[in-house]
């Protein structure tokens, strides 16, 4: 039989790790402060659930994808929350991208309450996420993670075991750093291609194909080809968040990261034009700005 599998905060990434799992046959609970949210998950045949006790009471495997260090104390040591439960077996995989000193809070009360815990965090866009186009960053008891091998087989293309419990909150870090400075270096490309008189989505099928390219380029491309940043896979202001989280973590380590750094302006700048809630893709739209090009359809001046 397969594991029950409930899932607590279904944005952009729970909702579509929940529809995955549903099609490749999980029982699958959740829940999410947003109640429309819910009722979009049962409309999918999955179960709702009005706490987050109430999910690891119906699970074997809880998920959790939360916006922030507060979502996810709320969710372990709020009010009916997990580590109230208490429930013998129980596995909490959590994928957010959190600071290490909130996840380790949360492993240790889930610790005492007899509940284990896994970091596993995600990389991919909410689009990619959608696709089964993800890759898990699994770090925890490695029995643990290997049990859950199957739950992650619903949800991503492929998964690592990288270590003990944090170290998936650390290859995230590294990977979330060349996210930024890829997405801004594409950014930066085609504003430049275009003000040059070079037609965007010809940009677009040359670099794909060529030794500049990257997952952003490729991920991100069509929306900046198209302007098109109103559906957000991965919000401006999200991201933001977690550009001070790594930051914060190569401060402590004493690391620098210029090219993290420099790009953190364009994502400031977007949210300055009051984009908080676009893709971040709209760094070409920023970079248009600041070059001075006014698109036209056909991509020049």
């Amino acid at each position: 039989m397969k594991q029950k599998v409930g899932i607590i905060g279904l944005g952009i990434m729970g909702s579509a790790m929940s529809a995955n799992l549903l099609k490749a046959g999980f029982q699958v609970t959740g829940y999410d402060i947003v109640p429309e949210r819910v009722k979009a998950l049962v409309e999918k045949n999955g179960v709702a659930a009005t706490s987050c006790k109430e999910v690891a009471q119906k699970t074997d495997v809880v998920i959790t994808s939360l916006p922030s260090n507060e979502a996810l104390h709320e969710v372990v040591l709020g009010k009916d929350s997990l580590s109230e439960e208490g429930k013998s077996g129980l596995v909490v995989v959590e994928t957010s991208t959190l600071t290490l000193e909130a996840k380790n809070e949360a492993y240790e009360a889930l610790k005492r309450a007899g509940v284990e815990m896994l970091d596993c965090p995600l990389s991919g866009t909410g689009a990619q996420a959608a696709r089964r186009d993800i890759v898990v960053y699994a770090s925890g008891t490695r029995k643990v993670c290997e049990d859950c091998g199957s739950v992650f087989d619903g949800i991503a293309r492929a998964n690592y075991y990288v270590g003990e419990f944090g170290m998936g909150t650390k290859m995230k870090f590294v990977a979330n750093l060349l996210v930024t400075v890829h997405n801004a270096s594409a950014a930066e490309a085609f504003v430049l291609g275009m003000k040059a008189g070079l037609d965007p989505e010809l940009i677009y099928k040359v670099i794909s194909d060529s030794a500049g390219s990257s997952r952003m380029f490729e991920v991100r491309g069509p929306l900046m080809v198209n302007a098109s940043y109103d559906e957000p896979t991965m919000k401006v202001e999200l991201h933001q968040k977690d550009i001070k989280i790594i930051s914060a973590f190569a401060k402590e380590l004493h690391c620098p990261t210029p090219l993290l750094s420099t790009s953190a302006q364009l994502y400031t700048s977007a949210l300055a034009h009051g984009w908080a809630k676009r893709d971040t893709a709209s760094l070409c739209a920023v970079m248009e700005k600041m070059a001075g090009f006014e698109r036209k359809k056909d991509g020049t001046r």
